[in-house]
């Protein structure tokens, strides 16, 4: 199973400063870890937003806006990629990731990626419902 774990963007992140010296050690290690047990399959931090620009698809249209965005709880700092056996197995990973005293406050959004034969499944769904019979007393 593949998991996503997203850092979630902060003031700090997205004023693009640079990390501690202390977080950048801690981050390495945690990374490091992730590499002997095998399973870190790509991890990144992302630029402040400002350096980005978001693409709205609306009615055959599409409208590009450049950063930075608002509402930084909301933006995505950084994500690390790994594959592991369970659910818990990935949310351990993330409860592990450094977060040192005195650092501002963090979060971690964990997210199992879609297998290409789920999506399948789901291209299915809809067919697969509207060939079901209705349930007696259901409504249309």
């Amino acid at each position: 199973m593949r998991f996503i774990l997203l850092l979630k963007a902060s003031l700090e992140t997205e004023s693009g400063g640079s990390a501690s010296r202390a977080l950048v050690t801690a981050m390495d290690r945690y990374n490091d870890e992730l590499v002997r047990a095998g399973v870190l399959l790509d991890a990144a931090g992302l630029h402040p937003t400002s350096r980005g620009a978001r693409i709205d698809f609306s009615q055959g249209k599409r409208t590009v806006t450049t950063g930075p965005f608002s509402a930084p709880d909301t933006l995505i700092a950084g994500f690390w990629m790994i594959q592991v056996k369970t659910h818990e197995e990935a949310l351990e990973w993330a409860r592990r990731c450094p977060h040192l005293p005195g650092s501002a406050d963090a979060q971690i959004e964990l997210r199992q990626v879609l297998e290409p034969t789920e999506l399948e499944e789901l291209a299915r769904e809809p067919v697969a419902q509207e060939a079901r019979p209705r349930a007696a007393g259901s409504r249309s």
